[in-house]
């Protein structure tokens, strides 16, 4: 198109960001420091004709913006930028290529891998590229964002209370055949009556879905004919991924989404996203001008000091966002507003979370990020969980988060690893497993500043990065062939899964030590102090294969198979959760050992024999059997008794005075016991315990 048309475009406002209809037109705001001018194109319904390049006059506080009178939703756009093509000094400018809005609420188009979406020449890298891309680029359609939530209402779940579930939306109900197929691997799938029934049976509260922004497959894995199935690699953080919609009851991806959040709050659980802030799917200097890049590469990413053609990658994923920006903070936060106030989800899980508060010299705590988040009226109510931890200088900052914000607590995984698997050097001890146990007071309990209670521990022994809870006592190393990065990715675990066998068998003995191990370590995680994670399938018996990294595996690898899931262990689970949301058996506060107004101390540690533990005998990991005496449980009320032996011989231990019951014993498949009595207990090798005083007659 050789000519402009401002004729029906207005000056419009700088607000909002992004497209917005008012029923009698259509605002467009879009922010450029660096621009020196900035045309917004229409397109034909079919996106492949560019109708109408309007040039935007109104240029405010870095916001250009302009108005269409008589523009409805439905409209397709996109942007073309002016200015310099200086990569050395951080410019990428480059009109050819048209961009996508960063607030856009629907991405329409597929994008494909082609040479002409790069701001440069590919083959002489500093160069422009001269071919225009509009007919195959992604682009934005204005959206009505009405929909009717009815009697919607968060539920609020209680920290204490809370229990999560992390979930991939697709690998959840792909495989389930209680679910129909058209609605396998979708929001509607993950909203059936089939998927919500075994949630909710299970007795988890909150679930925690991977990433649902839209998101671009990286070139490398296109390439290899695979995908990024997580989804960690996102463009749109106000749309959702149409490839998760059944697109079978709803109009929109959009409103599907809405409609499973409706449905899960209906059955009073909560809903999680991650949400991937750290970086962008543009990728590195040699990645494509898809949005950010082409609009403002200066401003939207850190560049590297000395030689702004290259990123600072904190993220590993070749850029970082540059939060220091005040205008990137604000589309930060904008998203997250949207996704609460017009998707109703109750929080957020931050992937490489410090990357959110890194200043000029490393991540702040009392940073501009977490302070906006502390003052905001609609997010600070959220559910705020951080992945303390990336790449970047000063990356794991585990414990460093602001109060209120809860954390991935690593160090309590590799810890129950080591205890009941022996596969730490030097070996985990009983004094590891204590202090992971109740709370992880080191990390939490600060006395130079204010305390943050102990359910700020987001405690899990497998996520969705790593082995299966399956895989973990079944594997000794990784197998991750299939990945097609010579088995070199994922981390290298390398463990001991004390059953002598590496991968699939018949062994009857075997498997019961591998089902044994599986039920200490969920039964660990369950009764912790802090806010226990489940990932999904664990509970049914779920196998990659020993592939620790399946992040681009969308397929029967990370699709849970239902036909084979352990019913025995997920009534075993949903028996250890109703334990847990009874009795709570470690309450939501710090104990200190003293006395309590009952009588025994509210926590006390013992050997096997019965006998206080000495200093020498914490350290000491050739013995791991332990007993915690509770005498202040968080809803019990009476005393409680918790057991553990990770060994590979069976111990009686020798109990306090007084009749005592079991209520867990994970050494039986469904961890149910009738076991009454006095004096010592029967604790089986590789198992866990959980008894109570008896009532008096």
């Amino acid at each position: 198109m050789d000519r402009l048309n401002t004729a029906t475009l207005q000056a419009g406002h700088p607000w909002p960001m992004g497209a917005s209809w008012d029923g009698h037109g259509i605002n467009f705001a879009v922010f450029s420091v660096h621009a020196q001018a900035m045309d917004l194109c229409l397109f034909d319904a079919a996106g492949s004709v560019e109708v109408a390049r309007l040039r935007l006059t109104a240029h405010t506080n870095d916001v250009w913006h302009g108005y269409l009178p008589g523009a409805r939703p439905g409209l397709l756009y996109g942007w073309r930028a002016h200015g310099l093509w200086q990569p050395d000094q951080g410019h990428r400018f480059n009109p050819h290529k048209l961009l996508l809005d960063p607030y856009a609420r629907d991405i329409v188009g597929t994008y494909a891998w082609n040479d002409e979406h790069f701001g440069f020449d590919r083959q002489q890298p500093a160069q422009m590229d001269p071919r225009d891309n509009a007919v195959t680029a992604l682009k934005t359609r204005v959206v009505d964002d009405h929909f009717d939530w009815g009697d919607d209402r968060p539920p609020h779940i209680p920290i204490a209370d809370t229990v999560l579930y992390e979930l991939h939306v697709k690998g959840f109900s792909k495989s389930n055949p209680n679910v129909p197929a058209a609605l396998r691997g979708t929001y509607d799938g993950l909203a059936h009556p089939a998927s919500l029934a075994h949630i909710k049976a299970l007795g988890v509260t909150t679930l925690s879905l991977l990433p649902v922004h839209y998101a671009v497959n990286e070139e490398r894995l296109v390439e290899k004919g695979l995908c990024n199935y997580w989804g960690y690699n996102t463009l749109g953080f106000f749309a959702t991924s149409p490839a998760l919609a059944s697109h079978q009851h709803w109009s929109t991806a959009r409103d599907e989404f809405r409609a499973m959040v409706k449905a899960i709050h209906a059955q009073g659980l909560e809903v999680l996203l991650d949400v991937v802030f750290n970086h962008t799917a543009e990728s590195d200097e040699l990645g494509p001008n898809l949005s950010f890049r082409g609009l403002d590469n200066a401003s939207y990413y850190r560049l590297l000091p000395g030689n702004r053609a290259l990123y600072e990658n904190f993220s590993g994923c070749g850029n970082t966002l540059d939060i220091r920006q005040p205008r990137v903070l604000q589309l930060v936060l904008d998203s997250l507003r949207y996704w609460v106030s017009d998707m109703h989800v109750d929080g957020f899980r931050f992937d490489l979370a410090p990357v959110l508060s890194r200043g000029d010299h490393g991540f702040e705590r009392g940073g501009a990020f977490f302070t906006a988040i502390a003052q905001d009226p609609i997010l600070s109510r959220t559910k705020l969980i951080a992945e303390p931890w990336d790449i970047g200088p000063g990356g794991y900052q585990l414990g460093a988060f602001p109060h209120g914000w809860m954390e991935w607590n690593d160090r309590f995984r590799d810890a129950m690893r080591g205890y009941w698997l022996h596969s730490a050097q030097p070996p985990r001890t009983r004094g590891d497993f204590a202090l992971r146990l109740c709370g992880s007071s080191d990390l939490y309990q600060h006395r130079q500043r204010r305390q943050r209670p102990p359910a700020e521990s987001v405690n899990y022994v497998v996520s969705h990065d790593g082995f299966t809870l399956t895989d973990l006592v079944s594997y000794n190393v990784r197998h991750n062939e299939a990945n097609g990065e010579h088995n070199a990715d994922g981390h290298a675990d390398n463990l001991s899964n004390n059953c002598g066998v590496e991968g699939p068998t018949e062994d009857s003995a075997i498997l019961a030590l591998r089902s044994r191990l599986q039920r200490a370590l969920l039964a660990t995680t369950l009764l912790a102090q802090g806010t226990p994670m489940l990932c999904a399938g664990d509970e049914m018996g779920h196998s990659q294969g020993g592939n620790n990294n399946p992040y681009c595996q969308d397929n029967a690898t990370t699709w849970i198979n239902w036909t084979l899931a352990d019913q025995t262990l997920i009534a075993f689970t949903a028996r250890v959760l109703r334990l847990r949301h009874q009795l709570l058996p470690l309450g939501h506060q710090w104990y200190s050992g003293l006395p309590t107004a009952r009588g025994p101390a509210d926590l006390a540690w013992m050997g096997a024999s019965g006998e206080s533990l000495q200093v020498q005998s914490w350290n000491d990991p050739s013995d791991g059997v332990l007993g915690c005496l509770i005498g202040k449980p968080g809803r019990a009320t009476t005393p409680l008794l918790l057991l553990v032996n990770p060994d590979s011989r069976d111990c009686p231990f020798a109990l306090p005075p007084g009749p005592w019951q079991a209520l867990l014993d994970t050494a039986h498949p469904q961890g149910e016991t009738d076991w009454q009595g006095e004096g010592h207990f029967p604790l089986q090798a590789h198992s866990l315990a959980l008894l109570a005083v008896c009532p008096a007659d």
